[in-house]
């Protein structure tokens, strides 16, 4: 049976960590920083009979803008719609209804966030950032 979870006591933070320290967005992460991104963030974890396997996690201000970071599903278990039903369930929950613009960054998933109403920036000349990594 599939869950979707918001208590980030069920959380596998070791697990999350082992995962993210070797994908091109997190590489080299630590289990203290991922804690901290965790202790910061609305969390979603995904259990298959209770095992994790997947997570993202929402960057928000819970009413004008929320920002969707570190989603993945672990890779034995993709190709079975999971990504979908986390995205679902990150977009329906009700602590996260009234914000009215999200963002994302992906170099790959594309096609699973279009299905939920994202696209490209409208105005990409408008966004700055600063990076110090």
């Amino acid at each position: 049976m599939i869950t979707v979870s918001t208590d980030k006591t069920k959380l596998d933070v070791p697990f999350i960590q082992d995962f993210l320290k070797d994908i091109y967005w997190a590489a080299g992460r630590t289990i203290d920083e991922v804690q901290t991104t965790i202790d910061s963030s609305v969390c979603f974890g995904i259990y298959l009979d209770g095992v994790q396997i997947g997570f993202a996690r929402v960057i928000t201000d819970y009413v004008v803008f929320a920002y969707l970071m570190d989603v993945f599903i672990a890779e034995e278990h993709r190709g079975n719609g999971y990504s979908s039903i986390l995205i679902d369930a990150m977009m329906n929950e009700p602590v996260l209804k009234n914000i009215k613009i999200w963002r994302l960054a992906t170099s790959d998933a594309h096609y699973l966030y279009e299905k939920f109403g994202f696209r490209a920036l409208a105005h990409p000349e408008k966004m700055m950032e600063k990076v110090t990594i």
